[in-house]
Order: C-alpha cells, then sequence, then structure tokens
C-alpha cells in the first residue's frame, strides 16, 4: 500500500502554489504599488489564500483538531464503544486519538469485562444445562442459537482491545487527510447530517436490543428475564459494530464525492501539471485511507462475518427441519428462527453493500474528470501528470480488503450465500436421511408385532 509522508504532500503544494512568485505579489500588494492594477483581484486573492494554507503543518496538532468535523460527528459512537468495553482509545492530545494498556479507559475495560464475564459464564452455564437436558429438535436448535450470542464477549480481547492501537491509529489518520483536504482545495470537508443519523442509529441499537431480548424473555419458556443480563452488551456490540462499519464507510463516500467535485471544479479554473500533482496526492491519501480500514478492523469483522455466517446457517436449518417434520405450522419459535436468519443476513448485506457503494465512488469522480481533459489543450508536464493519476488509480483499486482475508463487497454476499446453500443441502440430506430411517424402523416394527 502506499504511505503518504508529509514531506510528499509539502513538496506537492510547494510546486503548485509556486512560494516564491506568490510572496512578491504578496509583497507588491502590500506595499500598494501600481503594478498590482495589472493583477486580477479575485486571483490576487485566490494564491493569497492558497499561500495562507500552505503554512499549516499536519504534525501540529491543534490545527488538525480545527478541521477534524468527522471525529466529531461520529465521537458519540466512539465513547459508546468505550463504555460497552469494546473499543478503549481516546483522544489524549488535540488531533491525536492513541491506545494505551495503562489508560483510565483500558483500566474500566477489563474491570467491565471482569464483571460481565462473571455473568455470561453463570447465564451459559445454564443456558448449556437446558442444552444437554432437552430432547425437542426446536428447543435445541434455541439453546444452540442462544450459546452461540454468547460467544462474541469472549472474543473482545482479541477483536476489540487487539485492535485498538491500529484503529487509533487509523481514526488519527481521518484528522491529517482533512487537514490536507482543506489545503489542496480550501474548503473544510463536510459530512451532512451524519452526526444526527449516528445520534439516530446509536438510539436505535440500543432500544432494538432491549426490545428483542424482553420480547424473548416474554415469550419464550426457560428464558428468564435475568437470562438477558449477559446478552444486553453483546447484542447492542453486534449492532452497533454494523453501523461503525456503516459510518465509517458512509465517511468514505463523502470524502471521495467532496474531492471529486473541488479537483473537477479546479480543473475548469485552470489545468496545470502542479494542481494535477496535489491532487494525485491528496486522492492518494484517502486510498490508502480506505486500505488501513480494511486492515485496521480486519480481525473484528473477520469474526463479525463468521458469527453472521454459523447463525444464518443455524437458524435456517432448524426453520426448515421444522418444515420437514411438522410442515407449515409456523410456531413462535419457528417464526424466532426465520427472524434470527432474516436479521443476521440483513446486518451482513449491510456490512457488504456500503463497502461496495463507497469503493465505487473513491475512482470514478476523479477518474471521469481525468478523461474529459483535453490533452491537446495543455502542455506535456501537465500530460504526464495525467497519466501518472491514471496509473495511480489503477495500481491503486479502490477495494476493502481484510488483510487479504476478504474483500468487503457485494462479491462477498454471493460466497456467502452459496457457501450457506452448500451447508444446508448437506444438513438437510443428513435430516432427510434420518427421517427415512426412521419411517423404515416404524414400518420394520409394525411388521414384527403383525406377525
Amino acid at each position: 500500500m502506499f504511505r503518504i509522508r508529509e514531506s510528499d504532500i509539502e513538496q506537492a503544494l510547494s510546486n503548485s502554489l509556486l512560494h516564491g512568485d506568490m510572496n512578491r505579489v504578496w509583497d507588491i500588494s502590500q506595499k500598494g504599488q501600481k503594478l498590482t492594477a495589472t493583477v486580477d483581484p479575485v486571483l490576487l486573492q485566490r494564491e493569497k489564500d492558497r499561500a495562507s494554507r500552505a503554512q499549516l503543518n499536519s504534525a501540529n496538532g491543534d490545527t488538525v483538531e480545527i478541521h477534524d468535523q468527522f471525529y466529531r460527528d461520529h465521537k458519540l459512537l466512539l465513547v459508546l464503544f468505550r463504555v460497552m468495553a469494546v473499543m478503549p482509545i481516546t483522544r489524549s492530545q488535540p488531533g491525536r486519538i492513541t491506545f494505551s494498556w495503562t489508560s483510565t479507559a483500558t483500566f474500566y475495560a477489563i474491570f467491565f469485562y471482569i464483571v460481565t464475564t462473571v455473568i455470561v459464564l453463570v447465564v451459559g452455564y445454564e443456558r448449556i444445562q437446558i442444552l444437554q437436558t432437552t430432547k425437542k429438535f426446536d428447543d435445541y436448535i434455541y439453546a444452540i442459537i442462544f450459546v452461540i450470542f454468547l460467544v462474541p464477549h469472549f472474543w473482545i480481547p482479541f477483536v476489540g482491545w487487539g485492535v485498538a492501537k491500529h484503529v487509533a491509529v487509523y481514526k488519527t489518520m481521518w484528522g491529517t487527510f482533512q487537514l490536507r483536504y482543506y489545503r489542496v482545495t480550501g474548503e473544510n470537508l463536510q459530512f451532512p447530517r451524519l452526526k444526527m443519523l449516528i445520534v439516530i442509529i446509536s438510539i436505535g441499537c440500543l432500544l432494538l436490543a432491549i426490545v428483542f431480548l424482553l420480547s424473548l424473555s416474554a415469550l419464550m419458556e426457560g428464558f428468564a428475564l435475568w437470562h438477558t443480563s449477559a446478552y444486553y452488551h453483546i447484542v447492542t456490540m453486534i449492532n452497533m459494530n454494523c453501523a461503525l462499519w456503516y459510518i465509517n464507510c458512509r465517511g468514505i463516500l463523502e470524502a471521495s464525492s467532496s474531492l471529486a467535485k473541488c479537483f473537477h471544479r479546479d480543473v475548469r479554473i485552470e489545468c496545470n501539471s502542479n494542481l494535477i500533482s496535489t491532487y494525485r496526492f491528496l486522492w492518494l491519501n484517502l486510498s490508502e485511507l480506505l486500505q488501513t480500514l480494511g486492515n485496521a478492523y480486519a480481525r473484528t469483522y473477520s469474526t463479525y462475518c463468521l458469527f453472521m455466517f454459523v447463525n444464518i446457517t443455524i437458524a435456517i436449518y432448524g426453520a426448515l427441519s421444522e418444515v420437514l417434520d411438522h410442515g407449515f405450522n409456523f410456531s413462535f419459535k419457528e417464526f424466532g428462527l426465520i427472524v434470527d436468519a432474516t436479521y443476521c443476513s440483513a446486518l451482513l448485506f449491510i456490512f457488504a453493500d456500503c463497502s461496495h457503494k463507497s469503493t465505487l465512488q473513491v475512482a470514478q469522480g476523479v477518474q471521469d474528470t481525468l478523461l474529459e481533459i483535453n490533452l491537446l489543450n495543455v502542455d506535456q508536464p501537465t500530460q504526464r501528470e495525467i497519466d501518472l493519476f491514471i496509473q495511480a488509480i489503477e495500481m491503486n483499486p479502490a477495494v476493502v480488503s481484510l488483510k487479504g482475508y476478504a474483500n468487503v463487497n457485494r462479491e462477498l454476499l454471493t460466497s456467502s450465500i452459496a457457501t450457506i446453500a452448500i451447508y444446508l443441502l448437506v444438513l438437510l440430506q443428513f435430516k432427510i436421511s434420518l427421517i427415512q430411517q426412521a419411517a423404515f424402523a416404524s414400518v420394520a416394527s409394525g411388521k414384527v408385532i403383525a406377525h
């Protein structure tokens, strides 16, 4: 993956802004000499603003803090993950998010995890007891699903704390990118309605978990009200992980769309090699941000997908088995299996689809603008920069990869459906063979009794 260094951005901006000439124009305008009358006031002001922005430095945390709108918008999500002890990262200083094993957030996460682990183990023991004593097939399937829903709790140290350092780097990169975006485009990157959307989603995730678990406790035998205490943080975490991925992809989508619009605008005003070069580095920074998203959360969402696959397979198999045994006579438990499969399928679809949409937009906008440029109307250095930009897009495809384990796009959905279908066919073949064996045994015993 191409790593954008601060020196690369500085060099590109320096070449684009032509500091020497701009300072000369600045001095002339400050002295009020008649020569400024020949300079277009709009152009002069534009160059003044660009020269001023060129003095900003991404290494300055206070400056980054001013332009880090993405952090301010999705801060609520980070706080909720910290409260649930899933991701103990903190804003340790302006413009920088860090993780430390000796921080207060980490100590709280460990304490919270120990307390919830005790509750999960107690409830898990009772659920396993039910699993061992039940003989009804539908009760057995439900018992398995409730045990499986406890498993994500034990992944938290591995998929949460274990990747917190990488997530902190990714979150910090957002601030650096937004400052670079401002330096190149002259505009602050905005995320319309994102903050309100995050508030609605966060409240929805909490309420959905509470309503889901309370309804199960009220409608199902053997699922005591106090058992729900082991599931609240787990179900909320599952919902919030999907929301977090959606918000990150939404941020990438907004950033790529805004970058494409600004690039198209500036190319129409002035199309030169230095401008193309600065936007090339800015686009590479965005591409790097997209790749870092997948790498930072690779463990988290790899296990997330596995959890969804297992749940969908077991739930559909349980529902189909009930149909084979009793026909289309839907009880609450059968309906619950369908709801569980639908719920997990919806989360998996959102996870894959939002990634697909964001990756499509990353390269499309700037590539369209590059292809619209008439090469006969630009000089050779500009032609060379356009070729380099197009090559950079081809060599850095916009793909979210979970460290090579899987590419997160719509193909992940089709491959998941195919895999689940194969397992279901195998399981249903065993189920049908067991039904046939039971039928043959019943017929055979009937013949023996008749004789």
